[in-house]
């Protein structure tokens, strides 16, 4: 009978269980309820079994469980396809597969599925506690797989045997994941069931939705300058232009790119720097004002913003360039900027007198009417607070001459209506201004926090300027940052409060780990393995000269294994190398010792052959007896065991 016809043992079971429960448990939050409590009780109803030695459920109902379970996942999902129902169904196999272990054959086949379950696990998440969660469940696993052919050793010895197999493997992981040809996308580059939402700025602008989005400290995206940091104040990360306004909110018109190059020119110093994107589900990207490069696989709007081609779902890593003085925009086509006048009929009618005001007195003057508009912003007196009160329908008016408190939103929108009522073409535009270095990395952090809107005026002459309203009223947010501007009674993001600096220091440092993560092991694309191998001399590779040098590795790799495995083996050995050395010299006079031969079977056969040297051979096969098999050999008989053979010559 071939060997995986062998029943499970209880142990066997056991560890089985453990393997199967570490592989599901980190999938239970993306499964419906009613199926984590479905495997829970499958699981539990295996420990039952096992711990009573009572019988496994018969074919049927078995049968029945299976066909149950995959018409819930159907319901569930109107759908066996997919990743996540896909999972799911894999939930339900393995949970079912636990109450049919019988032979050591289903054994192995449990333990490959939960290698499979741990795969998985990162086609939802690959974060640093993912991987060091499936890390474990592998070790669980490759024990529950020894153990399937061997369950006599302890708990903690089964481990550390795994332990011992997974780091004989470690080479030929790091050879695989540094040299196996990749392919351009992510690391686990399938299709998505459902685009979960993402925290980020939105394709339209009302007022209080970037005051909502400034309660968030998660990363927005991380830079990388290639020289020293440009100053707080120049740190405007353009995004989304919102040119068309309805009375109510800001929105983007332009997703698809026009330019596939920069359609203007700069001037003085360059600022070279790289951007690792955290996705965000739109298509725009986030470059600093303005950009004079653009990333692979995107192309400027008409107005300036860069834009991918498809939306940005997944971690994205580019390299920028910018002008800081580049004139954009000085010969602008006539129907955008007839777009940037656009208002409603009706609505805000004491900020439209004004702006009529500003136009009676400058003319065709636009220079002069944005002065006065700056300084009109400048008189009011206006707040900077995270939490604006609520509007009406006129709600410039209301901010302006009543409330006069705001977020950025509400500065950039009244300045834009302003500008617009008075003739002056404006625009709305909204991504991020400024960013904190993390002392750890050097990395410039921007956050949800950081986001903002600004406007941007044309000048005739002088093409699109960047004007930022906040600045006048609260030049500290612009020069500082965001804790610097509010109100001091005015809650903040964590890492944005000036106290508690031992634990912001902790959080740099976690975040530190977390970008080298997603910069060397997410973030290992095709571009930085072409650049590793042109380090090793392999300029133009392809996948014939991977192949080999590849192969060559893994070969180095494990003769050096091997070496290793038997230099040990002599060498943790002592008794057995010392007996081989006494079976040699009894071989080379005709009396061989057979591996199947007990030593004091073979004693008594030498010392009937080699009469002369029978008290020597029956002592020294004692000594080795005693030596290999008593529970508390002596340490000073291993010292008289080598004395005798080195004495032995026969």
């Amino acid at each position: 009978m071939a060997r995986t016809s062998r029943p499970v043992s209880r142990r066997q079971a056991w560890w089985l269980l453990a393997s199967v429960v570490a592989a599901s448990a980190p999938l239970t939050q993306q499964i419906p309820l009613w199926l984590a409590l479905a495997a829970a009780s499958a699981f539990g109803w295996r420990a039952l079994l096992t711990w009573q030695h009572w019988r496994l459920p018969p074919r049927w109902l078995r049968a029945i469980l299976v066909i149950a379970g995959t018409v819930g996942v159907f319901m569930e999902y109107r759908t066996i396809l997919g990743r996540t129902p896909g999972i799911a169904l894999l939930v339900v196999f393995l949970a079912l597969k636990l109450l049919e272990l019988r032979a050591a054959r289903d054994a192995v086949v449990t333990a490959l599925l939960c290698y499979f379950m741990v795969l998985g696990q990162f086609l939802f998440t690959q974060t640093i506690p993912t991987a060091m969660l499936a890390a474990l469940t592998v070790l669980i696993t490759t024990a529950a797989l020894l153990a399937a052919s061997d369950d006599r050793p302890q708990p903690q010895q089964q481990l550390r045997r795994a332990a011992l197999l997974l780091l004989q493997a470690l080479p030929f992981m790091l050879l695989l994941f540094l040299l196996f040809p990749r392919v351009q996308g992510p690391l686990w580059g399938i299709p998505q069931d459902r685009f979960s939402a993402v925290s980020g700025l939105s394709d339209t602008m009302a007022p209080g939705s970037i005051a909502q989005l400034s309660q968030s400290d998660a990363i927005a995206f991380r830079v990388k300058f290639e020289g020293a940091v440009p100053p707080q104040s120049q740190l405007y990360w353009r995004g989304p232009v919102m040119p068309a306004f309805d009375g109510r909110s800001w929105r983007v018109v332009q997703t698809v790119g026009a330019y596939p190059a920069v359609p203007y020119s700069g001037s003085g110093t360059p600022i070279d720097y790289e951007v690792t994107l955290e996705p965000h589900g739109k298509f725009w990207l986030f470059a600093l004002e303005m950009p004079a490069t653009l990333p692979p696989e995107s192309a400027l709007t008409s107005d300036y913003q860069p834009v991918a081609r498809q939306p940005v779902r997944n971690r994205m890593r580019y390299t920028q360039r910018a002008w800081p003085e580049a004139i954009a925009g000085r010969n602008e086509a006539p129907d955008l900027l007839r777009g940037a006048l656009s208002l409603p009929k009706n609505g805000n009618p004491r900020i439209r007198t004004v702006s009529e005001g500003w136009r009676a007195q400058h003319g065709e003057d636009s220079a002069a009417i944005l002065a006065a508009a700056e300084n009109f912003f400048n008189q009011q007196l206006l707040i900077y607070t995270l939490n604006p009160p609520l509007l009406g329908a006129d709600m410039v008016d209301e901010f302006l001459f009543d409330s006069k408190r705001g977020f950025c939103e509400h500065f950039a929108a009244a300045f834009v209506f302003a500008l617009r009522a008075a003739g002056v073409p404006a625009r709305v535009v909204a991504g991020y201004q400024g960013g904190e270095i993390n002392p750890v990395d050097g990395f410039l952090e921007v956050r949800q926090y950081d986001a903002h809107a600004w406007a941007e005026v044309w000048i005739a002459g002088r093409g699109w300027l960047r004007i930022d309203p906040t600045a006048i009223s609260a030049p500290s947010r612009i020069n500082n940052n965001l804790a610097a501007a509010v109100p001091a009674n005015e809650e903040l993001p964590f890492l944005a409060r000036a106290d508690m600096a031992w634990l912001k220091e902790l959080r740099y440092r976690l975040d530190a780990v977390t970008n080298g993560w997603n910069q060397w092991v997410l973030g290992y694309n095709p571009q930085r393995q072409r650049d590793l191998l042109a380090s090793l001399g392999l300029k133009e590779p392809d996948w014939r000269s991977m192949t080999a040098v590849l192969s060559v590795l893994c070969g180095v790799v494990m003769l050096g294994l091997t070496a290793w495995i038997l230099r040990n083996r002599l060498r943790v050995d002592p008794v057995l190398a010392a007996w081989r050395r006494f079976t040699d010299r009894l071989a080379r006079r005709g009396i061989v010792w057979q591996a199947w031969e007990g030593p004091l079977a073979f004693a008594e056969r030498a010392a009937r052959q080699a009469p002369n040297h029978a008290g020597s051979i029956t002592a020294i096969a004692a000594l080795y007896a005693r030596l290999r098999y008593a529970p508390d050999p002596q340490p000073g008989e291993l010292i008289e065991f080598k004395a005798k053979i080195a004495a032995f010559q026969p």
